[in-house]
């Protein structure tokens, strides 16, 4: 289960706080995988990010006992002045590796960069930059009970992209996933159940296609 108490995420603007989220007291059980759905705006990023730990609640907080993921995704979870190879390296000290030279080269076949996986990752484009920090996790048999990815799958060409659904799903059948992606079909393809996103709160709801017809019908009310 992953909960949230009394967690509001809000900004400072000119005009008082501008709320992402405000009073949300919910549980989502994480046995199934999940889907998040909201219009644009709505705090789907920024939900990824706290869950993951590369944000944080501006009030309440967000607990869990389950081994989650950094978020995979455009911006992916990189140092930028370290080179690709670098944070590869990093990371694979951190995770118990003495030699990391296998990871490294597992890490930059799947990620084909070429040159540039010995550069600063801050010269990076965002398809080079989620590239390597996908490979980055699934290179290693880490212990994950739960992978957060956001729009990850709208990076690289066709062929990247069957190679990256390939080898998620090869992750999936270990591991459940939290999902942001606004192609719909690959949601359903992935995800069990949903979140949905809107009014500065979250919905669970335990069927991907109650949430999606949901979402649907939220998305015309207010375009009528």
């Amino acid at each position: 289960m992953i909960h949230f108490k009394n967690m509001c995420k809000y900004y400072p603007t000119s005009n008082g706080r501008s709320y992402v989220f405000k009073d949300v007291n919910l549980s989502i059980p994480m046995d199934k995988s999940v889907a998040v759905l909201g219009p644009n705006g709505a705090g789907k990023s920024t939900l990824i990010r706290m869950i993951g730990g590369a944000d944080i609640p501006s009030k309440g907080t967000i607990e869990t006992s389950l081994n989650i993921s950094w978020p995979l995704g455009l911006q992916g979870g990189l140092q930028g002045s370290m080179s690709g190879r670098e944070n590869v390296r990093f990371v694979a000290r951190i995770h118990g590796y003495k030699d990391t030279k296998m990871v490294e080269e597992k890490v930059a076949e799947f990620a084909e960069i070429g040159q540039y996986f010995n550069e600063p990752v801050k010269t990076y484009s965002n398809g080079m930059r989620a590239r390597v920090a996908f490979g980055l996790t699934m290179a290693f048999d880490f212990d994950f009970d739960v992978l957060l990815i956001d729009e990850l799958n709208a990076v690289g060409d066709m062929a990247f992209r069957k190679k990256s659904e390939s080898l998620l799903k090869e992750k999936y059948k270990q591991t459940k996933l939290i999902m942001v992606n606004h192609n719909l079909p690959q949601l359903k393809m992935f995800c069990e159940s949903a979140i949905l996103l809107g009014n500065q709160t979250i919905q669970y709801i335990e069927s991907i296609d109650d949430a999606i017809e949901q979402y649907k019908s939220d998305s015309h009310a207010k375009s009528s």
